[in-house]
């Protein structure tokens, strides 16, 4: 150790004890809204803070262990209850009660539908799924994502019957968003039929809104338009000669848009960890799935409630 790296580590050590101090006492008053660091990575950051201060030679000695630059890991644990169309276009509503789940490790994330907002996402681009961030900026990020599409069932509605079943399939998708302003976000995706089940390709535009209201509450919007290719169409809204019926013709929907839709959700912590949520959408056909037979209802509305617990950074 030189004779100046001795003279500088008593001038940077209270400084360094200081910084530590504040540091922790941020990490202890964080509002309970949010997931809390671990105590063991509050001291790493504190201890990294302290050796920021210290000469270069004495930073290696003092390195701590713990690198708070290694990715962070969270879950999400619940369920949500939904009451929702049989199918888009249907007239008939079903309820369902479903296990909510998610599991983030860095740029890592493996999901049900919804669970992705509970965790801590004000806007959910990359959806349901197994997912990556592949790039990302300050305001942007591009990502690529799997998930098994479950299709549908003529059993699901008596407006379905006789029609062939959609069979279930593996979906890629490439999804992008940049953050126009704090409370204000683009999305868009691409979500194509991998194993050629006839599920076609899907293509989404969306803009959404959050907003907090106090350290507990967030409120998010959303509204945005869906767009299917010709297959896709075809598979969900079209019938087939083999279906066809006097009060169900032939139909064959060529590629477009397929619905607007918009959505409101609160989410709110009862308890440093324990979340509650509530969300209530619309959505209305176009085009070729607002004509097709099988649409008993061009409107389409549904609202979710659940409850889950989510930790931990």
């Amino acid at each position: 150790m030189t004779h100046a790296m001795t003279h500088a580590i008593p001038r940077a050590i209270p400084h360094a004890i200081r910084r530590a101090q504040a540091t922790l006492t941020h990490a202890r008053t964080m509002p309970p809204f949010l997931p809390r660091t671990a105590p063991a990575f509050a001291a790493a950051t504190a201890a990294a803070a302290a050796a920021a201060l210290l000469p270069a030679g004495v930073h290696a000695q003092t390195a701590d262990a713990a690198d708070p630059t290694e990715p962070q890991s969270k879950y999400v644990l619940g369920a949500s209850l939904s009451v929702a169309p049989e199918y888009p276009g249907a007239s008939r509503q079903t309820t369902k009660l479903r296990p909510l789940w998610a599991y983030q490790y860095g740029r890592w994330r493996i999901s049900t539908s919804r669970a992705s907002s509970v965790l801590g996402f004000a806007s959910d681009a990359a959806g349901p799924g197994a997912s990556a961030e592949l790039v990302s900026g300050p305001n942007w990020r591009v990502g690529a994502a799997l998930r098994f599409d479950s299709g549908r069932s003529s059993s699901d509605s008596p407006d379905l019957e006789g029609m062939p079943d959609v069979k279930r399939t593996l979906r890629g998708r490439l999804y992008a968003s940049y953050r126009l302003a704090p409370q204000w976000s683009l999305g868009g995706s691409l979500s194509q039929d991998l194993i050629g089940r006839r599920g076609g390709l899907i293509a989404s535009l969306d803009l959404g809104h959050s907003v907090r209201l106090g350290p507990r509450t967030e409120i998010s919007s959303g509204a945005g338009i869906s767009f299917g290719s010709a297959q896709y169409m075809n598979t969900y809204f079209g019938v087939p000669d083999s279906a066809a019926r006097p009060d169900r013709p032939a139909f064959a929907p060529g590629a477009g848009a397929r619905d607007v839709h918009l959505g409101v959700g609160v989410m709110t912590a009862l308890a440093p960890r324990w979340i509650a949520f509530a969300n209530v959408g619309a959505s209305r056909l176009l085009q070729d799935a607002a004509a097709s037979p099988l649409t008993r209802n061009a409107n389409g509305a549904s609202v979710s409630f659940g409850l889950a617990y989510r930790c931990c950074n």
